[in-house]
């Protein structure tokens, strides 16, 4: 079994990829030792454990657990492996932080969440935008009154990402019989922002397009008219597959006010005017780690500030220590209810935008 530093706690990582550009650092810069990197592949887990500075690698995850002594496993794989790694990780008493979209469906999300609170496990799920500067900061607005009571919601969001069907992205994110598509990869990180801000979904009426040259896979986009149990309503779009520069408009209307995001800033009118929103204290980011040797890591340098925040905050529960942040972290109740707002999107976009109540 593994020797670590009793000061930092042992951790497992599953996933060479993501998982080795974004999570790798974060648990690092939050106190973690890394002790073992798990994956499909051999050779290559060893490559990416070499550039990472990782001293074990495994193909077994239960054997992994067994010979480092792991106290926490932090799964970034694609969906489909979400649920089965989970519970091995479970079985053997280890904290869990698991990667979005949380489960292939609701069902298996409940499961999860089931298996962790009989074992009295730590459990959390990588929605780490919660700890974004500009978006925290939106929350904050809207959980202070500054906006009255919220009626009207608009988050719109063009990328170019995969415009191109040449674009190298993961195999799994076009690939629907293994929780593929743009929803679970992207939309899952926007329904939670809307839950962390406003409140559970109650109904949905959606559609899941194609917006690139591609046939035959899984969306590349999604569009979606929803409502809160709050009583606000919005609308929720977002492409990756749309040449030219992106556009972000994220803006929230209310009885009071409206805050929305301008680049990095934002900002608020109401009757006495316009103005900026300052960051307060409690939301600012730890230091972003550097990137590693592994290059992968550096075009996703804006991530690791909030994973940071993440691993912190999944420290502090598994050490019964106050949380180092204000913001309530994702835990697998969060990964439930995200995923019951997933599944009524494929459910209205199966039937052709048709109404789908979810609570």
């Amino acid at each position: 079994m593994t020797q670590s530093n009793a000061s930092r706690p042992p951790a497992l990582l599953v996933g060479t990829g993501f998982g080795c550009r974004i999570p790798l650092p974060a648990l690092r810069a939050a106190g973690f030792d890394v002790v073992g990197l798990v994956g499909t592949d051999a050779e290559r887990t060893k490559r990416r454990a070499e550039a990472n500075g990782v001293p074990q690698t495994f193909t077994d995850l239960d054997d992994a657990i067994a010979r480092t002594g792991a106290a926490v496993v932090v799964i970034a794989t694609p969906p489909h492996t979400h649920g089965p790694l989970t519970k091995i990780a479970i079985s053997r008493g280890c904290h869990v932080l698991c990667e979005k979209p949380f489960a292939k469906d609701v069902a298996e999300a409940r499961e999860m969440l089931k298996a962790a609170e009989r074992a009295g496990v730590v459990h959390m799920v990588g929605h780490q935008f919660r700890w974004q500067p500009e978006r925290a900061i939106v929350g904050r607005a809207i959980k202070d009154g500054l906006i009255g009571e919220p009626r009207f919601v608009t988050l719109i969001q063009y990328f170019s990402l995969v415009a191109s069907p040449d674009a190298k992205m993961p195999q799994w994110w076009f690939d629907a019989e293994v929780g593929g598509g743009w929803l679970g990869a992207a939309g899952s990180h926007l329904v939670d922002q809307v839950r962390a801000w406003l409140g559970e979904f109650v109904s949905v009426s959606a559609a899941l397009p194609m917006v690139s040259a591609r046939s035959g896979v899984a969306e590349d986009s999604f569009s979606l008219r929803f409502n809160l149990a709050n009583g606000a309503e919005g609308i929720l779009q977002q492409t990756a597959g749309a040449w030219g520069p992106g556009m972000n408009v994220a803006r929230v209307a209310g009885t009071r006010g409206t805050v929305w995001i301008d680049g990095n800033t934002v900002k608020l009118a109401d009757r006495d005017g316009t103005r900026d929103l300052p960051l307060p204290e409690d939301l600012a980011l730890p230091s972003s780690p550097p990137p590693g040797e592994d290059f992968r890591q550096r075009p996703l340098q804006q991530d690791t500030g909030p994973y940071t925040q993440l691993c912190l905050a999944l420290r502090a529960a598994m050490e019964g220590k106050p949380s180092p942040t204000s913001m309530p972290a994702p835990t697998f109740a969060d990964g439930i209810a995200c995923m019951e707002v997933l599944d009524a999107i494929r459910k209205s976009a199966a039937e052709k935008g048709a109404l789908v109540t979810i609570r």
